[in-house]
């Protein structure tokens, strides 16, 4: 895929790291300091610019781009980007970075998938002090990630033991008409079945080779 992400604080220099083994990243910042977070071995491109500007998101390919990911600190800044990406150039991928949670409405009205920050950290403190056994681990840590797989009949008649790769990729859950099951390993994928596994991110180009996850 061709991506967009603009803003390269934490998130956005984090993002492009994870994206960049499998995908065209380029990356835009306003200021070339925060560009410097990539590293000298980052192999995408790295572009000083505004991305409130049509001209620099020209610049950054967005007429041939897959997804625009917005990742500033600025919320209403993150609103006008995503409102220019899906209104003028009609990308129909684009995921937002949100602090405010009374903004949320304003990204499901513009078609805009949107991360809420604040609502994540909360609760990601919260288990820290509550219950620091169970998903802060995966959030935080840099060795394993959760993906999810959308069923579109490859995986029919198969069971979870069958996708499992030991070491490598573990289901966890599958979503079922909005339903979340917690499956054993003899349960059956199911068609249109969301299945929610955790993957070791050293794993995780030859995961997607053997299970055919493009």
């Amino acid at each position: 895929m061709y991506i967009i992400i603009v803003g390269c604080g934490r998130i956005g220099s984090h993002l492009a790291k994870l994206l960049q083994d499998d995908h065209n990243v380029v990356v835009v910042d306003k200021e070339e300091k925060n560009l410097q977070k990539l590293g000298e071995n980052f192999n995408g491109i790295a572009m000083v610019g505004d991305g409130v500007d049509l001209e620099i998101l020209k610049e950054a390919g967005i007429e041939k781009a897959d997804a625009l990911a917005v990742t500033t600190s600025n919320d209403n800044t993150n609103i006008v980007i995503s409102h220019i990406a899906k209104r003028i150039f009609n990308l129909s991928k684009v995921v937002s970075r949100v602090s405010d949670t009374g903004k949320d409405e304003i990204y499901r009205n513009l078609g805009v998938d949107s991360v809420n920050s604040t609502a994540i950290f909360a609760t990601l403190i919260r288990e820290k002090i509550i219950e620091s056994n169970f998903t802060t681990y995966v959030f935080e840590s840099d060795r394993v990630t959760i993906i999810e797989i959308k069923n579109n009949g490859d995986f029919v008649g198969k069971k979870v033991k069958d996708l499992n790769i030991p070491g490598d990729f573990h289901v966890v859950t599958l979503v079922r008409n909005n339903d979340a099951i917690i499956p054993d390993e003899n349960a059956d994928i199911c068609a249109d079945d969301l299945i929610v596994g955790i993957v070791r991110l050293a794993s995780l180009r030859n995961v997607k080779k053997i299970l055919g996850i493009k």
